[in-house]
């Protein structure tokens, strides 16, 4: 199959832009993800950059992520995905979202270990994965020893620390609390909130191997990689002294599918008719978001301001839109931010990473997992503000959005940070330290 020319761009940038004189050794590199698209296209535009370097790279993730991978060429695996717990109410909830979300992903996790076992022993091998996949990962090691494994974080909320800025779900650690008391804190939340979520599945895969069980998970899991990656920059989130090591930085490798498709005429015609509008969206993956859109109406109706919705679930928007509002489905944020006056969104980690790419004002409303520390850092950037859902009404909504669209030198502060990205660098930089890793 013949890759897309997003696929094509990338491979020859990298190819031109690596290091002519090293010679790389092929490694066949086994990448692995989960999530939305904003999970996947970051493990994607390594995956094309570490074949441009002359590698095998086969790719699992999930089955409704075919669509943007098989174009690009790469061996696609999918993986089974739950769709009902996009209905699940807790998916969204600050401390029951992530059993949902591990529940959800055990049975596509179950299938790496047969894909590994079934490789040449002889092969070498290195198994690129979301956090969610290393106990899997680790597992592979019994069946080929020589396998490394890299774990590449798309969030500094997946990494955990004790030191500041500290968050907790949408609550914020003083500052004055003492370190002891933040390791005895974690220590707890993952004796109460994680291990009786995840413990007993990861010790029965263990045990079906002839490991050893483990104790509590988060102190083990940071240590099953052989090499830690960031797909963020230490712009975003410094590097603190408690993530695991060794530990490459990298930038945030966005990833645009189709970077030469024009835009709908509908989306053409409406930005061509009048000011810069709102644009609001709450994932890709969230089919509960019908108050966030109800109230999105409302407040660019007060506002006077007009307004894109961005969901694939066209029955959360409100009916019998008016001219200056739009509904879509999709749209590359690559090509719509440019044009947006501001971005109204959950904080997914690839959201974020894109406005903050293109320059656009962002207002956050944080639901769960890792949204409620991007948005904190966005505000801490002076970009963006944030305004967790659980508080969102029409008011609130109002009242935010004009203080952000107000603030004196915002358009300077965003194009400042748009300027420090580097993501080709950040590329290249990770798959040397991968290239190194595998040797």
């Amino acid at each position: 199959m013949s890759a897309t020319p997003a696929g094509r761009t990338l491979s020859r940038t990298v190819a031109a832009t690596q290091n002519k004189e090293a010679a790389i050794d092929p490694t066949h590199y086994v990448i692995v993800t989960i999530g939305s698209a904003g999970d996947l296209f970051p493990f994607l535009a390594l995956a094309l950059a570490l074949r441009a370097r002359g590698h095998r790279v086969s790719f699992l993730g999930p089955e409704q992520h075919g669509p943007w991978v098989r174009p690009t060429g790469l061996p696609f695996t999918g993986l089974p995905a739950d769709e009902a717990v996009l209905h699940d109410p807790d998916l969204w909830h600050p401390t029951r979202g992530f059993s949902v979300v591990w529940r959800a992903t055990r049975p596509a996790m179950a299938r790496i270990v047969p894909f590994v076992d079934a490789l040449p022993h002889d092969e070498r091998c290195v198994l690129l994965v979301h956090p969610l996949a290393l106990p899997e990962a680790d597992l592979c090691r019994t069946a080929h020893p020589r396998v490394k494994i890299a774990a590449a974080y798309l969030a500094p909320a997946n990494l955990v620390t004790v030191h500041d800025p500290l968050l907790v779900g949408p609550w914020r650690v003083p500052a004055w609390v003492p370190l002891a008391a933040r390791r005895a804190f974690w220590r707890w939340v993952g004796r109460r909130f994680i291990d009786p979520v995840a413990l007993a599945d990861v010790n029965a895969a263990r045990l079906a191997r002839g490991l050893p069980q483990v104790e509590t998970l988060m102190e083990w899991i940071a240590a099953v990689p052989d090499l830690s990656l960031t797909l963020f920059p230490d712009w975003f989130a410094p590097t603190q002294p408690d993530w695991p090591r060794p530990l490459v930085r990298g930038d945030f490798p966005l990833f645009d599918p189709h970077p030469d498709v024009a835009p709908a005429p509908a989306l053409d015609a409406f930005l061509k008719a009048g000011p810069a509008p709102l644009v609001f969206t709450h994932g890709t993956g969230n089919t509960q978001a019908a108050a966030y859109f109800r109230h999105a109406r409302a407040a660019a109706g007060q506002l006077g301001r007009r307004a894109i919705f961005l969901t694939p679930h066209r029955d959360q928007v409100p009916a019998g839109l008016p001219d200056t509002m739009l509904w879509q489905d999709y749209v590359p944020l690559r090509r719509l931010l440019p044009h947006a006056a501001a971005l109204i969104h959950h904080g997914g980690i690839g959201t974020t990473a894109e406005a903050l790419r293109a320059g656009t004002p962002q207002l956050v409303v944080p639901l769960a997992h890792d949204q409620f520390d991007n948005a904190a850092r966005v505000a801490a950037l002076g970009v963006g503000a944030a305004l967790p859902a659980a508080r969102l009404d029409e008011k609130r909504l109002v009242r935010r959005l004009g203080a952000l669209l107000a603030a004196p030198d915002l358009a300077t502060r965003t194009h400042a940070v748009a300027g420090r990205f580097t993501p080709q660098q950040g590329v290249d930089r990770m798959c040397a330290a991968l290239d190194n890793l595998a040797r």
